[in-house]
């Protein structure tokens, strides 16, 4: 059950108390749903969610939102109201796996990929759609028609740009930094291309939310597979929404104070503690 990802990200990572309820319901389906056909009842997404805080009626406005901009579809199982994963959203989340679960970053040697990219003005909704699945991919800004990601990115990028149309519209080139001076330009230019004293900021902001509760763990205190469901699901809600942000790029280029390692082995650490117990909770609702 090692898989969630999604693009419902609009109020941006942080602590637990900023994120959604439909936030919450895709950090759900991603975990749970997919072992089931991506189906879940409504009922038990009901239960589930008022685990976490979440209002039935919430709930149901949120779901019903989910349904409109295509993630989810009304299904009915044995007389069973639910929804299921659309087949869009389910590649998406299988797409989205490795960088929340397997999270890497690039070395110095592995280079760049350069997307060059050229949209008419008539077809702006494609270009906004580009824009979007090259900033998912963890591309940054060089200029308005010109992005950048370290190179492992590459083959990503092209299975991405061809499932939805964009291959035409862009060049990809493999590309090594030439440093005009010493090299140290290239870091600052990679705090231009991607926000990283902010995304540093959100790191220190993850680890303050949820440290405190890896440490009760550590001290051996008991959780219930309740406790440590609701507490999964806002730690990887977390989580998924700030790799998204992170572009990957080698800790020579980034800041000196630096959280994000920090933060991925705290994700790492409660993962690995709390995934079980919170799957034991989700079948006992299912089945209860």
């Amino acid at each position: 059950m090692n898989r969630v990802s999604g693009k419902e990200a609009e109020s941006g990572p942080g602590p637990s108390g900023k994120v959604q309820p439909r936030q919450l319901i895709v950090t759900v389906y991603g975990l749970y749903a997919r072992d089931t056909a991506g189906w879940m009842s409504v009922a038990s997404l009901i239960r589930l969610l008022a685990d976490l805080g979440v209002e039935a009626p919430t709930v149901r406005s949120s779901v019903s939102r989910l349904k409109r901009v295509g993630l989810l579809e009304a299904r009915t199982v044995s007389g069973a109201a639910g929804y299921r994963i659309s087949p869009g959203t389910e590649r998406m989340l299988r797409d989205g796996d490795p960088r929340i679960f397997a999270t890497r970053r690039a070395t110095l040697a592995e280079g760049w990929v350069l997307v060059v990219f050229s949209v008419p003005e008539s077809e702006r909704a494609r270009r906004h759609t580009l824009r979007t699945q090259l900033t998912r991919l963890g591309f940054g800004s060089v200029s308005a028609g010109v992005w950048i990601a370290p190179g492992h990115v590459h083959a990503e990028a092209e299975a991405v740009l061809a499932r939805h149309g964009l291959r035409s519209y862009a060049d990809l080139f493999r590309a090594e930094h030439l440093p005009a001076g010493g090299g140290e330009e290239l870091a600052e230019k990679v705090g231009s291309w991607w926000d990283t004293a902010r995304l540093q900021r959100l790191y220190v902001e993850f680890l303050d939310a949820h440290r405190p509760f890896a440490r009760r763990i550590a001290n051996g205190a008991t959780v219930t597979d309740r406790e440590a469901f609701t507490t999964y699901i806002r730690v990887l809600t977390d989580w998924r929404r700030l790799v998204y942000l992170d572009p990957g790029v080698a800790r020579e280029l980034l800041p000196a104070e630096w959280s994000g390692t920090e933060a991925s082995e705290l994700f790492g650490e409660l993962h690995a503690r709390l995934a079980g117990p919170a799957g034991r909770h989700v079948e006992r609702v299912r089945t209860g």
